[in-house]
């Protein structure tokens, strides 16, 4: 059962529109010389996001409570203007790319716009139903149809499209950067920095709560299940990239995607269309799904948090039903429609760019918080290994944010 639990879910919530958009991308202008780019990316996000896993299993908080109890109420509020900022941009973007995939299966509107405005309006209420009357059981089955569909049809048209084992085993094993007329490094980075979430690794330890995962002796199981997670990224990504580099098209942002299918009808028929068209809405609407369901406890543990005056012993785990949880889904999936009336290109990109300088200031975090052992005792304290894997973390996603 945790091989499906919520490592899944932070994977199928991580991959969303653009992170299918920049594969395809980097794929037809690197081909596959950059695929250990995603294998890269993948362990960076393991790393972080087993550091948080470790956290909370070792002292019972999440990390914004332990942050809460040791750091004192201002890293709340200095957290809760990032929160609503990052909410609004990835719940345009979230709406902006299942409008833009619904669109192109069902051309009902004259204009390409229009269509990608109503069909994301009817993708973030249809999201919203199912997390305030389904609650985590529900979505963790939705979900579950919804990686089905992405990962098998992905995959099948990444086999389709097969370069040749020994290409993909070199692009996998053997690192290299082609110059890509001048951007071969800059495409590379966002490879790198694009595979997997970043607020939401946040949400791992809310999931991790939901099915139980509460004590010291189930580390051992969220690595494994995080480990499922990322290698299921990792495969996303590197079939993404194989997908690019045989079929080449110009655009951007999630109309990439839809003229990537065009170019597909173009080489494997009507059905080679559907196909990958069935894998991005699956793709993009899970990541929707998966944002609506958890970013919400951010706000609610939070407010919790506020309310109780720093009490981590009085905070109960968050309550899916309760009114600060529920006000906040309803602000996450209402709101943002005023940016679909933006292009999906600028808004994908200040998304991106606000994501990005999140992970150095967690990869601090936990160089500090899983660094003492008086905090999270000898057992789960940062080994050297890990040490040098934050760093490179912090090293990597601060100049990521800063060259963006």
């Amino acid at each position: 059962m945790l091989m499906l639990g919520p490592g899944l879910l932070l994977a199928a919530t991580g991959v969303g529109g653009g992170d299918l958009a920049t594969g395809s991308f980097v794929g037809g202008l690197l081909g596959t010389t950059v695929l250990w780019a995603v294998l890269v990316g993948a362990l960076l996000k393991f790393v972080v996001t087993e550091g948080l896993a470790r956290w909370q299993l070792a002292t019972g908080d999440t990390l914004i409570e332990g942050a809460f109890a040791r750091l004192g109420p201002a890293i709340v509020w200095l957290f809760l203007p990032y929160l609503l900022l990052w909410s609004f941009f990835v719940g345009s973007a979230q709406m902006s790319a299942c409008g833009v995939a619904l669109h192109a299966m069902f051309p009902v509107f004259d204009d390409a716009r229009s269509g990608k405005i109503a069909f994301g309006i009817v993708s973030g209420l249809v999201g919203l139903a199912l997390v305030w009357y389904g609650g985590y059981r529900l979505f963790e089955n939705v979900m579950r149809v919804c990686i089905g569909l992405m990962f098998t049809t992905v995959i099948v048209t990444a086999v389709l499209l097969w370069p040749g084992t020994a290409q993909v085993l070199e692009g996998l094993l053997v690192p290299r950067i082609p110059d890509g007329g001048g951007e071969g490094v800059a495409w590379t980075v966002a490879l790198i920095g694009g595979v997997g979430g970043t607020l939401t690794v946040l949400c791992y330890g809310y999931w991790l709560r939901e099915e139980g995962m509460t004590r010291a002796e189930d580390l051992p199981a969220c690595r494994l299940d995080l480990a499922s997670g990322y290698l299921m990224t990792a495969a996303f990504g590197v079939a993404m990239v194989i997908v690019g580099s045989n079929v080449v098209v110009e655009g951007s942002g999630a109309e990439l995607l839809v003229r990537l299918s065009d170019r597909l009808e173009e080489l494997l028929g009507a059905w080679g269309k559907w196909l990958f068209l069935v894998g991005t809405l699956g793709a993009v609407f899970s990541s929707l799904l998966g944002v609506w369901q958890s970013v919400p406890y951010l706000f609610a543990d939070c407010w919790n948090l506020i309310r109780e005056g720093g009490d981590t012993n009085r905070v109960r785990a968050v309550d899916t039903t309760a009114r600060p949880y529920r006000l906040y889904l309803c602000a996450i999936a209402l709101l943002p429609i005023v940016g679909l009336f933006s292009s999906f290109r600028e808004i994908q990109k200040i998304y991106t760019v606000t994501g990005a300088l999140f992970f150095p200031v967690l990869a601090l975090a936990l160089l500090i918080f899983n660094g003492r052992a008086s905090w999270v005792g000898a057992q789960f304290r940062n080994r050297p290994i890990t040490v040098l894997a934050l760093a490179a973390v912090l090293g990597f996603f601060s100049w990521m944010g800063f060259v963006t």
